[in-house]
């Protein structure tokens, strides 16, 4: 067995995770080429929230292993496994942006040695590991692949928010460029997941598996998206619907909502752009994201209608947006779809004020030049419930609708007597 001297390239909602796990057994060299993230790090103050105070504490002080945060490319010079953790976004024309993946490559490229492995977690199309970033690490190092260096995938299974399924209460799924690099892989990650791992026959098929399982939940939802626009026209409780039917021990209990994110509102697109590659026209896949990229407008223009049922004046309504993330109970903000709840109703010049006590004030106002309210202290003629943090179960709804206004719940998980519709 060799001995692992471990960079993790990449500290945010995946590497940062797994950089304190592996850091409890092993030396562990952490990378970010940002500073601002490296110096919060080092404070033990981790502004996604995936890692606790305590834990960063146990592995920054620990003197025999643990973990060290660097800016510095020569700092990880001295590792022998380079684990790859980069975001994989989509351009505007929602294209593959393989950006933050080949400057990390370049990044490992310039500090590769002779038998040393590199593994990718980012989530990707299946070849592009191959395709892509070995072509990469081969020029900057000149060195051979599979013959001096080697590589391997295991794509990323974070679940932000989740404090139940972490890190290693998640199956991993491992491979490696050869049958015996994937047996070394496998057994390092083995070495830290208590839920076990499962060794792909090859990187292409890894990196399949990963994207297809962000793809089968954007096409499941997409399926329920569309019940509810049915169900809306026939005047049905959607999910009163699919309470129903999922009496039916082999019924898939989805329910519609927002599609966002990094992975499940990004990821199908990747294999898309293969498929189209090798002459496919993926129907299913793009027709789900279509649909589910629709229903930011769909959510506004329903309580636009509300709105005017209720008299509301529309141009000097008071509107209330809560939650602007991606997810419930996480401050991620990247390819949020609540986003377009705001633009739609801001386009019929109403005041939307945006309430999310998980969001970082800054990153929003960068991301979106929205200025979030600290507090709730006015009533609101429109209240929108776009996510559902848990911090919203403690506010007293009552005290923050006027007397005439409208309550629409987009995720469902509110009262049913408290609201006055649900997609």
């Amino acid at each position: 067995m060799m001995n692992y001297n471990i960079a993790i390239i990449g500290l945010g909602y995946v590497g940062l995770p797994l950089a304190v796990e592996f850091a409890k057994k092993y030396k562990v060299l952490g990378f970010d080429i940002s500073e601002s993230r490296i110096n919060e790090l080092k404070n033990a103050n981790d502004s996604t929230l995936e890692v606790e105070e305590s834990s960063l504490k146990q592995v920054l002080n620990t003197q025999e292993n643990g973990l060290t945060l660097t800016t510095i490319p020569a700092e990880i010079a001295d590792c022998n496994i380079y684990i790859v953790t980069v975001p994989t976004p989509v351009d505007k024309n929602n294209k593959p942006d393989f950006t933050p993946l080949l400057k990390s490559s370049e990044l490992v490229g310039s500090v590769l040695k002779h038998n040393d492995i590199v593994v990718y977690e980012s989530t990707v199309y299946p070849g592009a590991t191959e395709e892509v970033c070995v072509p990469v690490l081969e020029k900057v190092s000149g060195l051979t692949f599979n013959k001096d260096f080697f590589c391997g995938y295991s794509p990323e299974r974070i679940n932000p928010g989740d404090k139940t399924r972490t890190v290693t209460k998640i199956i991993k799924v491992t491979s490696g460029s050869t049958p015996e690099i994937g047996k070394t892989v496998d057994t390092l990650y083995k070495s830290i997941i208590e839920a076990g791992t499962h060794l792909a026959p090859s990187i292409k098929v890894a990196e399949a598996a990963k994207v297809i399982e962000n793809a089968q939940r954007d096409i499941n939802i997409a399926f329920v998206n569309e019940l509810a626009k049915i169900f809306n026209l026939l005047n049905i409780d959607t999910h009163a619907v699919l309470d129903a039917a999922a009496t039916k021990w082999n019924f898939l209990h989805y329910k519609p909502g927002l599609v966002g994110g990094h992975c499940i509102g990004v990821d199908p697109f990747y294999l898309a752009q293969k498929a189209l590659e090798v002459g496919y026209h993926p129907e299913i896949i793009l027709a789900g994201r279509r649909l589910n990229d629709s229903m930011g407008e769909f959510v506004a223009t329903e309580v636009l209608k509300l709105a005017v049922k209720r008299n509301i004046e529309i141009n000097t309504a008071k509107v209330l947006l809560l939650g602007i993330t991606f997810k419930e109970n996480c401050p991620d903000i990247r390819n949020t779809k609540a986003i377009d709840v705001y633009r739609a109703l801001s386009d019929f010049n109403m005041n939307v004020d945006v309430y999310d006590p998980r969001a970082s004030f800054e990153d929003v106002k960068a991301e979106y030049g929205i200025d979030l309210i600290k507090n709730i202290n006015k009533t609101y003629d429109v209240i929108v419930h776009c996510v559902s943090h848990s911090d919203f179960l403690n506010l007293n709804f009552l005290e923050i609708r006027t007397e005439n206004s409208v309550f629409y719940d987009v995720k469902g998980t509110l009262d049913v007597n408290l609201i006055d519709k649900r997609l």
